[in-house]
């Protein structure tokens, strides 16, 4: 006998199917992506209002990208296992739950607790999201299906900055929070109604040891890269952050070597295609995460631009993306994914190496060619690695494939931050960021040509990858 969400899911044409499964997928990712970068920017406010140190409102964002980066491979596995439908709306639920738990959240203890269970929920929905897509629409699609996901990602990025800023100033900062209960609220009886139950592996075991020493691992290794700059990479909690990393990495490496049914399984790394779009991935965001740090220090201190007027410029890399993203998925449809996702590559790496020519006397239209040939590098590349990806790797292992994914984005993130802020202070010869408007240009230079080199080993490793030939529409 069929289950009630059988019954609605298939009472659903089946040409219909695949874009209200876009819909609810992406309604999430835009959740998500939206109210990340809304929350940074009532930092300020809710230190004010909650009495808390710099350090302690640090972990209102720090608690929530650990949490994501240490658990979605975990999620990712459980998937495979118990059917993505189930973890996917059991996260909608706890990232609905979450939210409200931070608006109501009277004290900075609470807010960060509260961050920490949004965060859990926010990860069973961003390691599902590209396994629930690529099995709703035709391979022939899957590109497409990716890109589209992805431009609703970088919209929600764009749009966070100024709704969060608009919603603290006329409603407080609890808003930011409360917007997502509705909202998610209905992402959620919408899953219910359009996701369809999948085939689970039926009996086979979790690994719980493997999962614990993989997401202390993620958890030590992205505390030391975001927490690095700010206490000294000698501070003791480092050191310890550090080693903890290193022991759990490899008692992980122990675990899932000896275990029949392994957390991560290593052989998915025996693709060229899969080991070649991971490294390439992670490359990519490291590169973008490390121009997001160093063009603040460029605009506002070597080049005097006020912050509005310098965060208009900055906007030229979303944007871009936002164009360019949906039409590269589309394309590495009908030729592939090896030549869309190196050419991307290429072209941010050529872009970032533009910025690494920049001086205080650039001019304004300068600045956003070279910011836009990055965004349009990084649109035109997302789509099609993401594509191969999860196009490499078989149906019961693309929960795990997906997370891992979102796991190189988070890690790649925190490395270009971290990398990005010692290449800048080895620049400027000292710890405190001061200079002369020259000086910071120069560290800034210094900076974009050595992530430009990054970029350029991304392309490499993107052209080694093995090339998938587009396949017919089912």
């Amino acid at each position: 006998m069929s289950s009630v969400p059988e019954k609605q899911a298939n009472a659903i044409p089946a040409a219909s199917r695949k874009w209200w499964t876009l819909a609810v997928v992406g309604l999430g990712t835009f959740m998500a992506a939206l109210d990340g970068s809304a929350v940074n920017v009532a930092l300020p406010v809710i230190r004010e209002m909650t009495r808390a140190s710099i350090p302690t409102i640090e972990w209102v964002v720090l608690a929530y990208l650990i949490t994501v980066s240490s658990s979605l491979l975990v999620f990712g596995r459980l998937a495979d296992i118990y059917g993505k439908r189930r973890i996917y709306m059991t996260g909608q639920a706890v990232f609905v739950l979450g939210s409200l738990g931070c608006g109501v959240s009277g004290s900075i203890g609470v807010l960060i607790a509260a961050r920490v269970l949004q965060a859990a929920g926010g990860a069973m929905m961003i390691a599902l999201s590209p396994s629930i897509l690529i099995s709703a629409f035709p391979g022939a699609e899957r590109g497409r299906a990716l890109g589209l996901q992805a431009t609703l990602t970088y919209l929600g990025l764009s749009v966070g900055p100024a709704l969060g800023g608009w919603l603290t100033q006329h409603w407080g900062w609890p808003a930011i929070f409360f917007v997502n209960v509705p909202v998610g609220l209905c992402a959620l009886a919408a899953a219910h109604a359009v996701l369809r139950p999948e085939r689970q592996e039926g009996g086979t075991p979790f690994d719980p040891a493997g999962a614990l020493a993989m997401a202390l691992a993620l958890a030590s290794l992205l505390f030391v890269l975001s927490m690095g700059g700010d206490l000294g990479w000698r501070h003791p909690l480092i050191a310890g952050g550090a080693l903890l990393a290193a022991g759990s990495i490899a008692l992980f490496v122990s675990i899932e070597r000896r275990s029949a049914h392994p957390a991560l399984d290593f052989g998915l790394f025996l693709n060229r295609t899969f080991s070649a779009s991971v490294l390439a991935a992670y490359l990519c965001y490291l590169s973008t995460a490390a121009v997001s740090f160093l063009m603040p220090f460029y605009l506002l201190t070597a080049a005097g631009y006020a912050a509005a007027r310098a965060g208009g410029l900055l906007m030229a890399v979303p944007l871009a993306m936002v164009v360019v993203t949906g039409p590269s998925g589309y394309l590495s449809d009908r030729i592939g994914s090896r030549v869309p996702a190196t050419l991307g590559m290429a072209l941010m790496a050529v872009g970032i190496a533009l910025l690494g020519s920049l001086r205080p006397e650039s001019a304004s239209g300068h600045i956003v060619v070279c910011l836009a040939l990055t965004g349009i590098g990084a649109g035109l590349f997302t789509s099609p690695n993401n594509s191969a990806i999860m196009g490499s790797v078989p149906q019961n292992r693309q929960g795990v494939a997906g997370a891992l994914l979102g796991t190189a984005r988070t890690i790649g993130f925190a490395s270009g931050v971290a990398l990005a802020g010692l290449i800048f202070m080895a620049g400027l010869g000292h710890a405190d960021g001061a200079g002369t408007p020259e000086e910071i240009a120069r560290a800034v230079r210094l900076g974009m040509r050595a992530t430009a080199a990054i970029a350029v080993v991304g392309a490499v490793a993107s052209a080694l990858r093995h090339p998938i030939r587009p396949l017919r529409s089912r």
